[in-house]
């Protein structure tokens, strides 16, 4: 990306109208080159730029930050590390009341596009306006997709754990926006721990789980318990928990709640009445698993719900599009065309193979057909 700079002139004569201006607009700094050459300069200017926010006008910060960071850019990478860490401090911590969030977030993104693709510096540029933004509620600002940035993560070879730091904030940044990629991305955190820091890892699986129990539009949760974070929660309270949402029934959550009320509301935070609504539509999903066809009556019995909410119970599972299904109102009954199974073991990959299997064979069958009146429409009459 091409970054902006204050006049296309020498490097050193670059440092010294930045240091000129400032000097001029009230900060306290030298209007002489520092001895020590380009790194020193840097660290003394931006410093000294705290002025900008409170004496200069928009194009003028954006001036000297953009000519800041073409002069960033040119620092080898293992001098510019500090230089950005920084710039990002200066920049990327705003007081509540400041109006000029957009302009930071601008100049933090000029940054990070004009940093190597593969520049592991990235990643400090990219915590910082992820940060900002999400304090500030302008994400939109930010980049937020998962899959792009799991891409930039292999090209920095970065560590774990700060793999782990940027997910972390990603994440907390995607909730304050309340946007609904923020489970997604606690579900791709819990996937980078291994053995090491259990204790972080134990928090970050209850928050997960907590995320997607209260998560309306998540039904399948079964390959959380495959993750190390949660199996560390194995014997716990919040583990058996997850286990009802993931294979559990609606009765068995009931006596859960009996037993541990506080620690579902309070200690959790979790809502009882929309952990109910979830539960029944796990049960029904798990009831006509194997059916074609279920009564109202049964469907009332095992939801728990009355005879005049049956239909509207139904239409409600329908809109989750965890099961196709048609009602009868004639007959009281509801058709299942189609159910999705809560959990997906031995027994579901075995009549999948078999389903695969069965299709295969049928296709043969056709393609042999074809084959042979084909054959008989070559062959000329005798």
């Amino acid at each position: 990306m091409s970054i902006p700079v204050i006049i296309d002139i020498a490097v050193q004569d670059q440092t010294a109208e930045l240091r000129s201006f400032l000097k001029s607009s009230g900060a306290e700094i030298s209007g002489e080159n520092a001895e020590a050459g380009l790194l020193v300069d840097l660290k003394n200017i931006i410093e000294a730029s705290d002025i900008c926010w409170k004496e200069l006008n928009n194009d003028e910060i954006e001036m000297v930050f953009n000519g800041i960071i073409s002069l960033v850019l040119l620092l080898p990478p293992n001098e510019a590390e500090s230089v950005v860490t920084l710039f990002c401090e200066k920049v990327g911590k705003a007081p509540s009341n400041d109006k000029r969030i957009n302009i930071r977030l601008k100049m933090l993104c000029n940054l990070f596009h004009g940093v190597e693709a593969a520049s592991p510096l990235r990643y400090v540029v990219y915590l910082s306006l992820v940060r900002l933004a999400g304090q500030a509620d302008m994400l939109h600002m930010a980049p937020t997709n998962l899959d792009e940035i799991k891409v930039w993560i292999a090209k920095w070879d970065i560590s774990s754990q700060k793999v782990q730091t940027l997910l972390r904030t990603l994440h907390n940044a995607l909730v304050q926006a309340k946007a609904q990629d923020s489970t997604k991305v606690l579900i791709e955190l819990l996937g980078t721990y291994t053995e090491d820091n259990a204790s972080q890892a134990r928090e970050d699986a209850q928050k997960c789980i907590v995320t997607c129990l209260a998560d309306k539009n998540m039904f399948l949760m079964d390959h959380l318990l495959s993750l190390k974070p949660v199996k560390f929660l194995e014997g716990e309270s919040i583990h058996d928990l997850l286990t009802i949402f993931v294979s559990g029934r609606l009765t068995q959550y009931q006596q859960f709640y009996k037993n541990n009320t506080d620690f579902v509301t309070t200690f959790l935070g979790l809502k009882h009445e929309e952990n109910i609504q979830k539960m029944r539509v796990l049960t029904f999903m798990q009831s006509v698993e194997n059916r074609k066809e279920i009564d109202f009556g049964t469907i009332q019995k095992e939801m728990q719900i009355d005879e005049d909410d049956v239909e509207e119970f139904i239409i409600n599972v329908l809109r989750t599009k965890t099961v196709s299904a048609s009602i009868d109102q004639m007959q009281k009954k509801v058709l299942i065309n189609w159910t999705t199974h809560r959990t997906f073991g031995k027994q579901q990959w075995q009549l999948l193979r078999q389903k695969l299997t069965s299709w295969q064979t049928n296709l043969n069958g056709v393609e042999n057909s074809l084959q042979s009146l084909t054959t008989m429409s070559q062959t000329p009459p005798s």
